[in-house]
């Protein structure tokens, strides 16, 4: 079990890490690809680990991962829709394979997992990210009973804060998004101002009419208008 001190420790560096992150305004995937790097580096036993996406409607895809390994076990998820990271993001809790040569849930994914990839123990953690997104912080390693107590508390750790960083990321992006799509319609807009020799609300408002007559997005009207003045 950890001690105060370096759960503190962790915790401290972890949290300096997100905020450089955030200071950097680095892209989400490369962000997200960082902290999982320190995750697996400080969390004993592990050997790679991956950031699993689980939609009912999308499927499973990988937000992040720090090998192929990972990414692939996300593959044989959404090919047998079933496993471990998705149960632990469908049904909200942590998920532990002491030995994949044992285990006896998600047969087809288990039998997969051990053809195709040299992992034998997973930990996975339920992540809350909002927005109506289901998603799991997965832990591996190829040896077998390999995650500890030690490993649960880290894990646990990790995946908090990664769910704060991946929050993080979304609104950064959605900002930057914003930024964009302001810049494009403003440049839509003088188009239209001087084409048709009107004033800037006059101009908006004709943009806005075409997207609702239309019924495209205001951005896809003002993107058709820069791209075909």
């Amino acid at each position: 079990m950890m001690a105060d001190d370096e759960h503190r420790e962790i915790v401290a560096k972890l949290a300096a890490l997100v905020g450089e992150q955030q200071r950097r305004e680095a892209p989400m995937e490369s962000g997200l690809h960082e902290i999982i790097a320190a995750a697996v580096r400080n969390v004993t036993g592990a050997d790679y680990a991956g950031m699993t996406m689980a939609s009912r409607s999308r499927g499973i895809s990988t937000a992040a991962a720090t090998d192929g390994v990972a990414a692939l076990l996300d593959e044989i998820q959404q090919r047998h829709q079933e496993g471990p990271c998705i149960s632990a993001a469908w049904d909200h809790h942590i998920v532990r394979i002491d030995d994949m040569e044992t285990e006896q849930r998600w047969p087809r994914y288990r039998s997969a997992a051990l053809t195709e990839t040299p992992v034998r123990s997973v930990l996975a953690f339920e992540l809350s990210v909002g927005d109506g997104v289901l998603a799991a912080l997965n832990f591996y390693s190829e040896r077998p009973r390999a995650f500890e107590r030690e490993s649960l508390e880290l894990g646990l750790i990790y995946s908090t804060h990664i769910a704060l960083a991946w929050s993080m990321f979304r609104r950064n992006a959605q900002f930057r998004s914003a930024l964009a799509s302001r810049d494009l319609i403003g440049q839509a807009k003088g188009m239209v101002m001087e084409r048709y020799k009107v004033d800037a609300v006059r101009a908006f408002e004709l943009i806005a009419r075409l997207s609702q007559d239309s019924n495209i997005k205001l951005i896809d009207v003002a993107r058709q208008i820069i791209d075909h003045p």
